[in-house]
């Protein structure tokens, strides 16, 4: 909300002004990139994400957690502490908090301080806080860096607007390897190490993927013909999700800023917007 404050003028004519309250500031702070408290805030918080990132790497290895395992887990705990706060604060300082929780952002700023609380009651799931690395980025925002943000967007843009062609081509994969896998089995046989239709799909999908972890193969000059021809349809079936996705990306261009909707706490907004595209609240 905003405080209203009337100033006397000359002659009798007063003017309203609106003073931001601690929503106002708040979400200024903590969403902001473009102001120095903002970005002042943002350059903290990402030296806190690789401080933490960094204490749960080094407790994994055994010789270090034996010295400094306490300190390790103290810092870990701080930091997860701080972020609680931080989160808890984020939800306050929108109007739609739900929207806010729901969003990109949101969601990855709840995943970044659950793996802490879920290992008091599963022993080492605080592994998992290394999934605070997807906060870092937030450094294109803090650095300015609208091209890379304007790119980030394009490519999901892109992969949203293609998931219908990519469905369609998954399918048509899954249809594929499953045909080889059960052929394969009915060429090279038990005997061969193709002992089950399912252990014979994963096999074609090793292959045509391009991986060939070696661990099975044709024996038979009929198996070793299928398998040529797996190896060359891979190389053709790997480009054409690159196709795909190349043709969106170029079709959904667009630029974007940083601003960050004060309502939902939405972003990816244009350049030239004025207002929410997920709320339509006024951009500030």
């Amino acid at each position: 909300m905003l405080r209203s404050r009337n100033h006397e003028l000359p002659f009798g004519f007063a003017v309203t002004q609106t003073e931001p309250d601690w929503r106002d500031r708040l979400h200024e702070v903590m969403f902001e990139a473009e102001t120095p408290a903002g970005k002042a805030f943002d350059i903290v918080l990402l030296i806190l994400i690789a401080v933490s990132i960094v204490a749960v790497a080094l407790e994994s290895v055994a010789s270090i957690a034996a010295e400094h395992g306490i300190l390790l887990r103290r810092v870990e705990w701080g930091i997860t502490i701080l972020f609680t706060v931080e989160y808890i604060l984020r939800l306050l300082c929108v109007r739609q908090p739900a929207r806010y929780a729901r969003s990109t952002f949101g969601i990855i700023d709840l995943l970044a301080i659950l793996p802490s609380y879920l290992s008091l009651f599963f022993a080492g799931t605080q592994s998992l806080a290394v999934i605070r690395g997807l906060r870092l980025l937030r450094v294109f925002r803090v650095l300015k860096l609208a091209q890379f943000v304007g790119e980030a967007q394009a490519l999901r843009a892109a992969l949203w607007e293609s998931r219908q062609k990519i469905i369609v081509f998954v399918g048509f994969v899954l249809t594929t390897v499953c045909i080889i896998g059960s052929a394969m089995y009915l060429v090279e046989g038990p005997e061969n190490g193709f002992t089950s239709i399912p252990l014979s799909i994963y096999w074609a999908v090793v292959t045509m993927t391009t991986v060939g972890y070696g661990d099975l193969a044709p024996h038979t000059v009929v198996g070793k013909l299928l398998a040529t021809i797996v190896m060359i349809m891979g190389y053709g079936i790997i480009a054409i999700p690159t196709g795909i996705v190349g043709v969106e990306i170029v079709a959904s261009r667009r630029g974007a800023d940083t601003r960050s909707c004060q309502e939902c706490g939405g972003e990816d907004h244009a350049r030239d917007a004025k207002y929410c595209k997920h709320c339509g609240s006024f951009l500030e």
